[in-house]
């Protein structure tokens, strides 16, 4: 499992978050505590916004922990909303088009989890991909289709939180229909420049972990807590969308509706 990191306040350095805490992202990449494996070294990537409508991006296959261009950077870039991700490669290549976070036009996109039997399903679940966005499809990842749908389903007038439910059900209707009897697990965080909306879920019982710290100038969400104040930071409860957009943060319930076979 990958650990991620989505910041949203204050404009603030990337290192403040990234490589400065106890428990920083940089530190989360050789010892995690609360995925199945402790280390997180198949690339890193960190998204960022400044004074252009769509982000700055800087991914890399290196082990974050190795990669002096990222400390460079996260010295330097202050950003008002951010997202850094260290990844744990699950069935696919080693490649910068395989790191997170995904960009496309002004929004941002990561993910922690797998679509449970993804192999069987790939080609079906690339097909639900317009031919819009199909040319944006880099990489090999479950996590940047669920991506593109996502954007599918912002264009088609949906909301954010609504775009994010229609993917997952994209992909777990298309396992059900394959008999695929592993499950879908999922913490994603998307971005427009404005706010972000990440989502905890899962169709059994072991979503990933995902905390949020709300603090008076900024919130921050991700894989675990970064830093040792402790009371801060709280577990997102399994099947929940928290929405952070105007220093308001808001959670909801977060289910997603089974679709019929064509």
């Amino acid at each position: 499992m990958c650990r991620f990191l989505a910041y949203s306040g204050v404009p603030v350095f990337l290192e403040d978050f990234v490589a400065s805490p106890c428990h920083s992202l940089i530190h989360q990449s050789l010892h995690a505590e609360e995925a199945k494996t402790g280390t997180n070294g198949d690339g890193f990537g960190v998204g960022w916004y400044g004074e252009r409508p769509e982000p700055g991006q800087y991914r890399e296959v290196r082990p974050a922990w190795s990669d002096e261009n990222l400390l460079s950077i996260a010295r330097q870039v202050r950003s008002h909303l951010f997202f850094a991700h260290v990844r744990a490669a699950t069935g696919t290549a080693t490649t910068r088009a395989n790191c997170h976070p995904f960009v496309h036009g002004r929004y941002l996109f990561m993910h922690n989890g797998q679509i449970g039997g993804y192999g069987t399903i790939r080609r079906r679940l690339e097909a639900l991909i317009p031919d819009s966005l199909y040319g944006a499809r880099a990489g090999t990842t479950d996590s940047e289709a669920l991506f593109l749908l996502t954007l599918a389903h912002l264009a088609d007038g949906m909301a954010p939180d609504d775009a994010l439910a229609a993917a997952l059900s994209d992909a777990f209707s298309l396992m059900q229909q394959a008999g695929i009897r592993e499950p879908l697990r999922c913490a994603a965080a998307l971005a427009d420049g404005d706010g972000i909306h990440a989502v905890r879920w899962s169709s059994d019982t072991k979503p990933p972990s995902l905390y949020v710290c709300e603090r008076p100038d900024s919130v921050v969400v991700a894989s675990e807590p970064v830093d040792a104040a402790r009371e801060c930071w709280q577990a997102l409860p399994c099947n929940t969308l928290v929405a952070v957009r105007g220093g308001a943060v808001t959670f909801t319930p977060f289910e997603i509706a089974l679709k019929q076979a064509a």
